[in-house]
């Protein structure tokens, strides 16, 4: 079954490389995932379900993504997309000034008890350390050590009530501009990669603190996802049953661009 698993995260990967580079190229040719009503972009979306259907029913919700040992890390983990907010949103640039003194993370949305967390107080609370293998959508990747507390120790905390059903991460960087308005990075997972045990709000990177460039204060690592599941400079962390009022409605940034939303791999 690992080596089922491992080599089914490799084909997703490289699958998802090939159409991912195109896209981000601006190939003419991948268009339709812009356009709502494409038959080719319905037969996408239909596939990945199925993919998210058979992920669920093969592997299992606690199945954990391969972990590495430190002789296996060969390099600085490469920080991609958005590396510094303080170029654009004043709110983090100040947060960084005073070393994220000022900084909450917030449990928010369809919960019995909304809760706000301090980096210290995240930091004094048990945490896990992984080593995994972070893949891109570009079609690299880079192992790395990540420290932080379990999503599901907060979410508990909270008390997620039943009609919940997903969950949406709330970002400080910004994506966009020129003719259209910027609009802050988010994204999205089911409750299910929400609680799993390798889901973990980092602050940490190769044993030290987690640099911006890399997402600080906090990164939430769904490992069993592609990177742009992997949202950076977290401020919310926000319970709900649906996407119809957020962004286009597809549960993310990248997802309402034409990304499938599940990306798991």
């Amino acid at each position: 079954m690992a080596n089922l698993i491992y080599n089914r995260r490799r084909l997703l990967g490289l699958g998802a490389a090939g159409a991912g580079s195109m896209l981000l190229a601006g190939c003419d040719s991948f268009d339709f995932l812009g356009q709502r009503n494409h038959p080719v972009r319905d037969f996408l979306e239909r596939a990945n379900g199925l993919t998210y259907a058979a992920q669920r029913a093969l592997v299992g919700d606690q199945a954990l993504a391969r972990e590495f040992s430190e002789s296996e890390i060969r390099q600085g983990q490469r920080p991609n997309g958005t590396t510094d907010p303080r170029t654009n949103v004043a709110e983090y640039s100040q947060l960084v000034e005073t070393n994220f003194a000022a900084y909450r993370l917030r449990i928010t949305g369809l919960v019995e008890t909304p809760k706000e967390y301090t980096l210290a107080e995240l930091q004094n609370m048990p945490s896990r350390t992984q080593i995994t293998r972070h893949d891109c959508v570009e079609g690299w990747s880079c192992i790395a050590k990540w420290t932080g507390v379990p999503l599901s120790r907060l979410l508990d905390e909270a008390k997620v009530k039943p009609q919940a059903k997903f969950v949406l991460y709330h970002c400080y960087d910004q994506y966009g501009g020129g003719l259209s308005a910027a609009v802050n990075y988010y994204t999205s997972s089911d409750l299910i990669d929400a609680f799993h045990p390798q889901t973990i709000c980092s602050y940490g990177l190769n044993g030290a603190a987690l640099p911006v460039a890399n997402g600080a204060p906090v990164r939430v690592r769904i490992e069993r996802a592609l990177g742009y599941k992997q949202p950076k400079y977290v401020h919310t962390i926000e319970l709900v049953d649906g996407f119809s009022t957020v962004g286009r409605g597809q549960g993310g940034y990248w997802e309402d661009n034409g990304y499938d939303w599940y990306g798991g791999i």
